[in-house]
């Protein structure tokens, strides 16, 4: 059994897109979708042939026009996907852009002409729109994430009612080893850990006690689905942050230069990531200590450096920057372990199941973390993101 994913489903190549658009991609945009004026006509026939093919089969449907536009392209025209996203992003920022000018005219003072239900009607379709625009961001980064499951041959599980037979939940194939390969050995040992706190799983148990049968209740399983979203979401964080504090050490010695010249890195956006929370200091939070001890600092493993973390700089790393991925967390959540018929989590169904099955939820719900954290960089690159 293929946990409910349909026998027609087609797995589509890796392609190494960039996350990253320029000048000469707009020949790339005339080539797959014409010119602006003939695009919207062509978007319609992209969105009808997405509903005439199989669904994307996510356990989160997108609704927004965006959305439906973009799980067309991404089935039928997968090679001009990030292209379709990059303008979709572009518009919808033009569009909120205009939502708030309009709501913003609608407080100033009115003529004599306009009445007071005229502006708050105003106001009220400013608000309307600028909603949907959040709602549309929020799917195009969920089409993000699967995307990148998709770069990896790997399907995102369905509504979990799709996924049990006879009472009992298996997720098959389990896919563990592409799960893990796209993490750096020192986080999946980081990874291996959340999953004997979690789940009590033991790296070295056999095949007979990963497919024992076990109890949990369904809003248990999905709390921990969350957490470890946010815990892929923060290792994420984590090991970047930690490689370009190496990266800059090591640049430092190359150079003979003093660690607290980072001054030319600031531009790059880098600025917030070594300050103090308060900004009243120019000083690196980790780069003064360590260049004193570099060689020490050097050798330092990234749980050893996590573990090191201050409770700000904790905060931070753990932290979801951006409203919208708060959002995107809840309705995918909701939307696998919430009740069929009302969608809430909250309900006290058992389910039978094995620790091979949850471990593959807890892989999955961690390279979900990871992806939104480079989605989230992106998007918020050409849409700026409402600060979590």
């Amino acid at each position: 059994m293929d946990y409910c994913l349909s026998r027609t489903t087609i797995l589509l190549p890796r392609l190494q897109v960039p996350y990253s658009y320029h000048a000469h991609d707009r020949l790339t945009r005339a080539s797959c979708f014409g010119s602006s004026r003939s695009r919207s006509r062509s978007s319609l026939v992209v969105v009808a042939s997405a509903e005439a093919v199989s669904s994307l089969n996510t356990p989160l449907v997108p609704g927004s026009l965006p959305g439906k536009f973009l799980s067309g392209v991404l089935q039928n025209q997968r090679q001009c996907f990030h292209v379709a996203v990059a303008e979709q992003l572009r518009d919808l920022a033009d569009d909120r852009d205009a939502a708030r000018a309009r709501r913003n005219l609608s407080y100033g003072s009115a003529s004599s002409s306009e009445s007071c239900l005229h502006r708050l009607l105003h106001r009220r379709i400013a608000e309307l729109k600028e909603h949907d625009c959040e709602i549309a961001v929020e799917e195009i980064m969920y089409l993000l994430i699967f995307y990148k499951f998709s770069e990896i041959r790997v399907h995102l599980v369905p509504r979990l009612c799709r996924c049990i037979y006879n009472g009992r939940l298996e997720i098959w194939p389990s896919t563990d080893w592409a799960l893990e390969c796209i993490h750096s050995f020192e986080v999946l040992e980081m990874i291996k850990e959340h999953l004997t706190t979690v789940l009590g799983w033991k790296p070295n148990s056999n095949v007979t006690e990963n497919w024992a049968t076990t109890q949990i209740r369904r809003f248990q399983l999905g709390q921990i689905y969350a957490a470890s979203i946010l815990f892929g979401y923060f290792l994420k964080s984590a090991s970047t942050r930690h490689h370009l504090e190496m990266s800059l050490l090591h640049t430092n010695h190359d150079h003979d230069l003093p660690s607290s010249n980072v001054s030319g890195f600031w531009s790059y956006g880098l600025k917030d990531l070594f300050l103090a929370p308060n900004g009243g200091s120019s000083q690196p939070t980790s780069l003064g200590q360590a260049s004193t001890r570099q060689e020490k600092t050097e050798e330092k493993k990234l749980k050893c450096y996590v573990m090191g973390f201050d409770p700000e700089t904790l905060q931070r790393c753990a932290k979801l920057k951006s409203k919208e991925a708060v959002n995107l967390v809840e309705k995918h959540s909701c939307a696998l372990f919430g009740d069929e018929k009302t969608g809430l989590l909250e309900t006290d169904d058992v389910i039978s199941t094995s620790f091979s099955s949850m471990k593959r939820l807890v892989l999955e719900a961690v390279a979900f973390g990871s992806f939104l954290w480079d989605t989230e960089e992106f998007v918020d690159s050409v849409y700026k993101l409402k600060e979590n």
